[in-house]
């Protein structure tokens, strides 16, 4: 790797040319070397999978940065972006922190990054059978409630953000 001395003219910049890259370093030095050689590189399961993840990740942001307010007006006075802060919803699903059961009335305390959009409450018997579902109504806070009809086996409570994550807890 070879360090030189530039010009205010190039400060900055960066190049590739003969295999070399060009990279100007934000103490003036420029530093050469060569060209990263990925062809034969194989990326584990892993590795592929991550790169999905953080493609799906991009394509969301891009599209919910412009068409999503709610992250414009969570970057005001940050130095996040829309995009960063769409993005970043991407990979964090909401928390479900608390289940309150009174007599017909579930509530259920769900937060997330940037909002939970919804709450959804299945109730089912013993052999698995839909008595009923719905959307749970949001309370002041981070609460939701939901007025159960009929008493089941199993309840399963589901909170969703902006980003289409769910998370699920049954009881």
């Amino acid at each position: 790797m070879t360090k030189s001395k530039m010009s205010e003219g190039v400060k900055g910049s960066s190049s590739r040319a003969g295999g070399l890259i060009y990279r100007q370093m934000p103490d003036g030095t420029t530093v050469v070397s060569r060209s990263p050689d990925y062809s034969g590189r194989k990326f584990t399961r892993g590795q592929g999978d991550h790169q999905q993840r953080l493609q799906g990740a991009a394509r969301y942001a891009r599209w919910a940065a412009k068409a999503q307010p709610i992250y414009a007006e969570l970057a005001k006075g940050t130095t996040k972006t829309a995009y960063n802060l769409a993005r970043s919803d991407w990979f964090h699903p909401p928390v479900i922190h608390e289940v309150r059961l009174r007599e017909n009335k579930i509530r259920v305390q769900a937060s997330d990054n940037v909002m939970v959009t919804k709450v959804v409450i299945t109730v089912r018997d013993e052999q698995g059978k839909l008595l009923e579902a719905g959307e749970a109504v949001r309370q002041e806070g981070d609460w939701w409630e939901y007025v159960l009809q009929l008493p089941g086996k199993t309840l399963t409570l589901e909170a969703w953000d902006l980003a289409g994550n769910v998370t699920r807890f049954v009881l």
